[in-house]
């Protein structure tokens, strides 16, 4: 008799599953994805149903082999991957595969929700079957982007660039990254004043404290010059503050709900500083499995989840940890319920610790700092959402100014102050209090005091100075990864498993950049968003994509057939590609510019690149044969004619009056003064050297520009010069070809020589820890204090930031480097909100 085998995605979560199951199982990893529509061609028939044509994803044949050997032995299979519609759809694929005419093996969708002994025994105690409509629902999802992203990604192609992408989700949220910015730049500031006063009670307590102005004449203050400003504190020079009313609210502030995929990803980033992407990692590991000294065991429940339920014995074990650590007090009567408007994937639950008694504090030495911390968050949002709200006492003083002379304007100063009456969930949560928001019809004032001292309507109070302050009003400010998180699910664009992918695809596509933690749109990333929205502003409008969202979801419950939904989708999509005007170049500039290259004779030679050839020759020849057949010219291949003109620009008499006459001068302004033999040989200093990964990006981008026959602009060849500089000392020969070049000396100041002690230690190092990679970065402690050295040679300091990477990096190699605790202490070191580790300090 065969075993039983089981089919989960990931070899953690084997090893995880394998370790409860026992002997009887046989746990294998697909690997995620087993087949998935083909990467060359649309791979979907929309004349027949939108039926998808799989394929088998490449680089996953051994596994699908090794899995079929297995299937043909087992008595019965169990798909077990996660309980999602991706987990769904890889499911019913590996059952596609596994399944033959016979018959004779059993196959059985098992789902849990957290990868404990008794959810997984209980899982497969109870076996089901694949949700059919769950999985239609992934397929709709997925047929839906393959339609959006493969019709209109050429179109930037041709308006833009080649290599370019658009996407159903991605491109709306670089919509609402990109209207944000539009909203700052056209933002015009006003200038406003605060006014106020430092006053004290005249009987004991003396402490001082702050009112601020806040009506005058019963109307909210609009003060916005000095002169207005003087005017009121001229007119109440002569008045008495006196306390009018003083009033007590209780506030009881209840708990957040458990974290689902996005809030854990929002709260990561803001107490963290962790990308998305990296919480969604470091959440599987604690999901699929930690070794705590007797084998794997999953931390936390599954965390692609946008449900706050919570499973009720999960529930109690939480109060009946409550009651026995903090009291009485801290346990409502009633478990709190939270809910959330529309559609959930309700068979989830929350996302929560496995094991509530397995506190973070105990756990501290078991984990790696990053795990730590976002084990932490999730059993501090877990414990708190169960607990008594907190109870805040909010005072406040209002203090008007008497006598009001006949006629003369009234004015009403105002001081507010929260305490703490009972801390409830926060003595968990440890968040601080903020001052609360006024009642309704109240003035949303800058009027918060840490302490008021005891009032009585009627006091009068001593001036001891006027204050007053000139501030301007602030634009909005730019989407945060955990804001632009927040607004996607405000919306209802995208889903909790595609938030992470969307921006780090955003990021990767370089249409927005990160400048500390916000994200800011490239221009290339504006020029997208205004050809998208110019041409198909309907297709990435976010009520209609959180409408296609909608839609899934009717599909996942069985309301829609999905073929249903993608046909009328396909006919609105098909109506709006089809009244796209595709931007012609202008003929006559066309003509103008292959007339002036018929003067050349001596075209370069071909060169190729990966499978594509370029030759310049034939691409001036194509344009005659696409214009001779009667085919329009876009300006992209304008521009490229363009930039060939300037290239055989030795060659082709009044070539600048050619390109002028075209509406071409933009080419001769970015033209590089520097001739193009001297560029290549730039390039050639550079062959072989070992530079990282993103100076190496950022350099083969330069060299392909530059064999494409394009010229590199004045900005990018300065760049180029300061990647040789900053490497010069590790390029052979570098200052003999310093002349030669053309290059100027790189300016230097006198080297930092605490600085320098560092670097000096970190060059005493001989074992180097692996590199560490982690998404499409990989972290090379080695190549990093390399670059480190080579720029503080040149440049003789280095920054606060790399200063505080390498005492950390040193920190690690204490062993190899026996002297760094003498690292001097006087250089600055800013605190790393990351707690990155090992492999993380290289920028």
């Amino acid at each position: 008799m065969g075993a039983n085998l089981v089919i989960v995605e990931s070899p953690a979560k084997a090893k995880t599953i394998n370790k409860i199951l026992g002997k009887d199982f046989i746990v294998k990893a697909s690997m995620g994805h087993v087949r998935d529509l083909p990467i060359k061609t649309l791979g979907v028939d929309v004349e027949h149903g939108f039926a998808p044509e799989y394929t088998n994803v490449k680089g996953r044949m051994n596994v699908i082999g090794d899995l079929k050997k297995y299937a043909q032995q087992a008595d019965a299979i169990y798909l077990a991957p996660d309980p999602d519609r991706e987990g769904e759809a890889i499911a019913w694929h590996l059952w596609e595969l596994l399944k033959d005419k016979r018959g004779e093996r059993i196959f059985h969708r098992v789902q849990y929700n957290e990868i404990t002994p008794r959810a997984v025994r209980e899982a497969f105690a109870h076996p089901g079957i694949i949700n059919q409509s769950r999985v239609d629902a992934q397929q709709a999802r997925r047929i839906l982007d393959r339609l959006v992203g493969y019709k209109v990604s050429p179109l930037l192609w041709k308006w833009v660039k080649r290599g370019l992408s658009a996407g159903r989700v991605q491109s709306v949220a670089l919509r609402l990254v990109c209207e944000r910015e539009a909203e700052i730049r056209a933002f015009v500031p006003e200038n406003f004043w605060l006014v106020g006063a430092r006053v004290q009670k005249r009987i004991d307590p003396l402490t001082p404290f702050i009112i601020r102005l806040v009506r005058i004449n019963d109307e909210k203050v609009s003060l916005h010059s000095e002169s207005e400003v003087q005017t009121v504190l001229q007119d109440l020079e002569s008045r008495m503050l006196t306390v009018q009313d003083v009033s007590v609210r209780s506030v009881h502030k209840r708990p957040p709900p458990p974290f689902i995929t996005s809030s854990l990803q929002q709260a990561a980033s803001t107490y963290c500083s962790f990308a998305p992407g990296r919480t969604m990692s470091i959440a599987q590991h604690l999901y699929e499995g930690i070794d705590l000294g007797d084998g794997p065991v999953g931390l936390i429940t599954y965390m692609r989840t946008d449900s706050f339920a919570l499973a009720d014995d999960a529930v109690r074990s939480c109060r009946d940890y409550i009651k026995q650590t903090f009291g009485d007090p801290f346990l409502p009567e009633q478990s709190p319920v939270y809910r959330r408007k529309g559609l959930t994937q309700g068979a989830h639950e929350a996302i929560r610790p496995t094991d509530v008694t397995r506190t973070p504090e105990s756990l501290k030495d078991h984990l790696p700092k990053p795990e730590w911390r976002v084990y932490e968050l999730v059993w501090k949002r877990f414990v708190a959402c169960q607990m008594e709200s907190a109870v805040i006492d909010q005072r406040t003083v209002r203090i008007g100014a008497e006598p009001v002379p006949e006629g003369g304007r009234t004015y009403r100063f105002q001081a507010t102050a929260s305490t703490l009456q009972f801390a409830g969930y926060l003595k968990v949560a440890g968040t601080e209090i903020k001052p609360m928001k006024p009642e309704s019809g109240g003035d949303a004032v800058e009027d918060a005091v840490p302490d008021l001292p005891p009032l009585t309507v009627g006091e009068c109070l001593n001036r001891l100075e006027w204050l007053k302050e000139s501030k301007q009003t602030q634009p909005p400010s730019r989407y945060s990864e955990a804001s632009l998180i927040k607004a996607l699910e405000n919306n209802g664009v995208g889903r909790p498993s595609t938030f992470a992918q969307t921006l780090s695809t955003l990021v990767d596509r370089e249409y927005v950049i990160k400048e500390k933690q916000s994200l800011a749109p490239t221009d290339l990333g504006i020029e997208v968003n205004r050809i998208l929205v110019q041409h198909l502003g309907e297709l990435f409008d976010v009520g209609f994509t959180a409408a296609m969202e909608a839609e899934l979801d009717r599909i996942e419950s069985g309301e829609v057939i999905w073929s249903d939904m993608l046909g009328v989708f396909y006919k609105r999509f098909s109506d709006w590609l089809g009244a796209i005007k595709v931007p012609t170049a202008d003929t006559q500039a066309t003509l103008g510019l292959i007339k002036a290259l018929e003067n050349v004779k001596a075209w370069r030679p071909e060169s190729k690149r990966g499978k594509r050839t370029y030759s310049d020759g034939g691409f001036v020849l194509s344009i005659k044969e696409q214009m001779d057949a009667g085919k329009s010219v876009s300006p992209r291949q304008l521009q490229a004619l363009a930039r060939l003109v300037d290239r055989y620009r030795a060659q082709i008499p009044e070539s600048d009056s050619c390109l002028q006459k075209a509406g071409m001068e933009s080419v001769i302004e970015q033209r590089s003064t520097v001739p193009d033999e001297s560029v290549t040989a730039r390039f050639q200093l550079l062959q072989g050297l070992e530079l990282r990964e993103g100076t190496k990006k950022f350099v083969d981008s330069l060299q392909q520009q530059h064999e494409q026959g394009r010229s590199l602009s004045r900005a990018q060849l300065a760049a180029l010069d300061r990647v040789l500089n900053d490497h010069a000392p590790r390029i052979p020969g570098f200052e003999a070809a310093r002349e030669s070049l053309g290059l100027a000396a790189q300016v230097t100041t006198e080297a930092d020589p605490q600085t320098g002690e560092l670097v000096t230690l970190a060059g005493t190092i001989q074992e180097w820890k692996p590199a560490v990679k982690r998404g499409k970065r990989v972290f090379d402690d080695r190549l990093f204090v390399q670059s480190l050295t080579d720029q503080f040679r040149t440049r003789g300091r280095l920054s606060e930031r790399q200063v505080a990477a390498l005492r950390k990096l040193l920190k690690r190699y204490k062993v190899e480097v026996p002297d760094s605790a003498a690292t001097p202490q006087s250089i600055p070191v800013p605190v790393d909100p990351s707690g990155s580790e090992s492999g993380e300090t290289a920028p």
